[in-house]
């Protein structure tokens, strides 16, 4: 079956289905997002985000490259070619694959900005037996067609009549994915708004891993704040570190866990706006640490992963 003809197929079969998919519905990015997993059993992607907004139309997509992004993670990147295909930095995708009845749930890592100039969308998928991650490391190559369906609240789409705010990012783990598309698309506002509202003030990302070798993206991460120092600023947390840390990384890299007195250093009560992502006892920690620090309830946003 061809992946236009499986489209269709599958957008007949879920208009039909029980009240899992909801049209999007424009909602404000300070709504506070929990992606809930109460149960102990692996549930499945759309059983978990049942109730979160998604897009109703599916879209084909061609894998044209695939590189190793850490020995337990890879980076797809997709060409998705129908100029109705859109999202907003820190959203995810509905991920379905030909044969593989399972349809998967990932975070878009790249930018809104990528999308609009090379027509695709990155994402960064670590290694399980999860059927759609172990086709991903076992079968997918160059070439291979999927569908992909936009979903998820907790985004970053500043308008121009919203007030400027000081961005914070915390993420754990794999929890970087749409943190890292939320950097990237502050850091093209600051490239090609000049100045304009929509571009934040100035925006601070702390990324925790067990070691270095876990930390995606993070070369990449430190060119872009050297682009910019003024508005872009990062920590690596590391909790599990064996080796010497290379030299390059040790101006950003810190032995343990993220602090209460650390995010003290990046809150300013009036002006952040927190984005936080990774595992559930991380969440709850640096959630209570941030209200500690001064930060309402209503400023700090979150998933979580269970």
């Amino acid at each position: 079956m061809s992946v236009p003809c499986f489209v269709r197929t599958l957008s007949r079969s879920l208009a039909g289905g029980a009240g899992l998919f909801r049209p999007a519905v424009c909602s404000s990015c300070k709504d506070t997002v929990t992606r809930k997993m109460l149960s102990r059993r692996q549930t499945d992607h759309l059983e978990r985000t049942a109730s979160v907004h998604r897009q109703m139309e599916l879209f084909s997509a061609r894998v044209c490259d695939i590189m190793n992004e850490s020995d337990s993670v890879k980076r797809l990147r997709l060409e998705v070619p129908h100029p109705d295909f859109s999202f907003r930095a820190g959203q995810w995708v509905d991920f379905f694959i030909p044969g593989v009845d399972t349809v998967g749930g990932y975070s878009i890592c790249s930018s809104p900005g990528l999308l609009q100039r090379e027509g695709v969308i990155e994402l960064a998928v670590k290694y399980t037996r999860h059927p759609p991650a172990h086709w991903i490391h076992t079968k997918c190559s160059v070439d291979s067609q999927v569908a992909v369906r936009v979903g998820g609240n907790f985004y970053f789409d500043p308008q121009p009549s919203d007030p400027v705010v000081d961005l914070l990012l915390i993420a754990g783990g794999v929890g970087i994915n749409p943190l890292y598309s939320i950097l990237l698309h502050a850091a093209d506002l600051l490239r090609h708004t000049h100045g304009h509202r929509c571009a934040p003030g100035h925006t601070h990302l702390c990324y925790s891993a067990k070691n270095t070798e876990e930390l995606l993206f993070k070369n990449t991460i430190i060119d872009i704040c050297h682009e910019r120092p003024d508005k872009l600023s990062c920590n690596f947390h590391v909790t599990q570190q064996s080796s010497v840390i290379e030299q390059e990384l040790q101006p950003y890299t810190i032995n343990g866990r993220i602090s209460e007195e650390e995010l003290k250093r990046h809150v300013d009560p009036e002006h952040t706006l927190c984005y936080l992502c990774g595992p559930p006892p991380m969440i709850e920690k640096v959630n209570s640490d941030l209200q500690k620090a001064g930060l309402s309830e209503d400023r700090i946003l979150f998933e979580k992963w269970w």
